[in-house]
């Protein structure tokens, strides 16, 4: 019982401070939160923690950061990128991670700029509207496109997670999944 909590406790810890990272400056979209929500998914014996955890990390950052009009699709994008955790990483693999972090940068651009487009008057509510809402998601503005940097920033942080994680359990058995 010792092991596990220790085990969850340490996770959590690992989980919270790359959500701290949400609040240095960083590109846009560049975040820790899809990482997060497939790490827990994969990685917390308690699967709900795995999407409480990260959730959490991200409502107190929001209330530092700033609250927006499309923060339900946001936090149901990450929602269901938990889901998606579950689903994909059952078994951890580089190429299953891989897949999963690019998988969910694709869903939140999808969703999320759906939202915009729905929820705005910045884009007419046809097709050609939300054509212009997925584009403007693509565009480079200032050096930066918002659906890149996601995917930049969800590998990224998969790889700091889920390296980390691989590292741990080689030196510390408490570690390993008891599968």
């Amino acid at each position: 019982m010792k092991r596990i909590h220790i085990r969850t406790a340490s996770l959590a810890i690992l989980v919270l401070l790359t959500a701290l990272s949400r609040l240095l400056p960083h590109p846009y979209n560049f975040t820790p939160i899809a990482g997060l929500a497939l790490f827990g998914a994969a990685t917390f014996d308690r699967k709900w923690l795995g999407l409480v955890i990260p959730l959490g990390a991200m409502l107190i950052s929001d209330f530092f950061i700033g609250f927006h009009s499309s923060m339900g699709a946001v936090y149901s994008s990450f929602i269901l990128i938990w889901f998606l955790g579950l689903i994909l990483l059952r078994k951890i693999t580089v190429s299953r991670v891989v897949a999963a972090s690019l998988l969910s940068s694709t869903l939140f651009y999808l969703i999320t700029n759906f939202a915009v487009w729905y929820g705005s008057s910045f884009y007419p509510q046809t097709l050609q509207g939300l054509l212009a809402s997925y584009v403007a998601g693509l565009a480079f503005y200032n050096g930066q496109s918002f659906f890149l940097n996601a995917v930049l920033g969800d590998l990224t942080f998969c790889t700091i997670l889920f390296g980390s994680y691989y590292v741990l359990q080689r030196q510390f058995p408490a570690f390993r999944l008891a599968r």
